[in-house]
């Protein structure tokens, strides 16, 4: 039974590796003027940068701008890419990600009050002691989890963190859908009765 859970990660994990290795090497002949890697970037990247664009940039002719931004820098510092720093889809991604944002500055004015208002805007976060309670209670999910079967544990991840349906999950494991249901409420009784105690 946990042959299947045990064998997700390395599928997962080998297909992403293969991406990111065919990513940098596209940066790579980029930064050394090859065009066509550029449409082998903007093919493999292009709809997750266009969703970073309109996270951003709600409107879509503002969104396509910044994009086309993005990948213009793309083509300008491909040669900055270091892969020892970083995966090229992140690079990739802070880069949009910045390229949205300018042109979001610089199409909005920033509201501003006079600072003598300083004083009666009230802070929004949350107090110091409430996020050492939050630190505190994600410390012992995490060590609750960790005493749960490996295979039960990454059945909780996948349905509650990364937000896979109970369907998904018997697919991914070639298990029946009643197990997996069962597994997971067995390991739910386990994590609360951990928390609680």
């Amino acid at each position: 039974m946990t042959e299947g859970i045990s064998s997700l990660r390395p599928r997962v994990s080998a297909a992403g590796d293969d991406a990111r290795e065919r990513l940098v090497k596209a940066l790579g002949r980029v930064a050394r003027g090859d065009r066509a890697a550029l449409g082998d970037v903007y093919s493999a990247t292009s709809a997750k940068l266009f969703g970073v664009c309109l996270r951003i940039l709600p409107d879509r002719e503002e969104a396509e701008d910044a994009l086309q931004e993005a990948y213009l820098t793309v083509w300008r510092k491909a040669a900055a890419f270091d892969p020892s720093r970083g995966s090229p889809i992140t690079w990739l991604v802070t880069l949009t990600r910045n390229r949205a944002l300018d042109r979001l500055r610089s199409r909005r004015p920033i509201p501003s009050e006079p600072i003598d208002l300083a004083e009666s805007i009230a802070d929004e976060a949350l107090p110091a002691d409430s996020l050492v309670e939050m630190d505190q209670e994600a410390a012992r999910l995490a060590a609750c989890l960790g005493e749960l079967p490996a295979a039960d544990g990454i059945l909780i991840r996948a349905a509650f963190f990364q937000g896979s349906s109970y369907p998904e999950l018997a697919a991914r494991v070639a298990l029946p859908l009643g197990t997996v249901k069962s597994r997971i409420r067995r390991a739910l009784v386990k994590l609360r009765g951990c928390l609680t105690a």
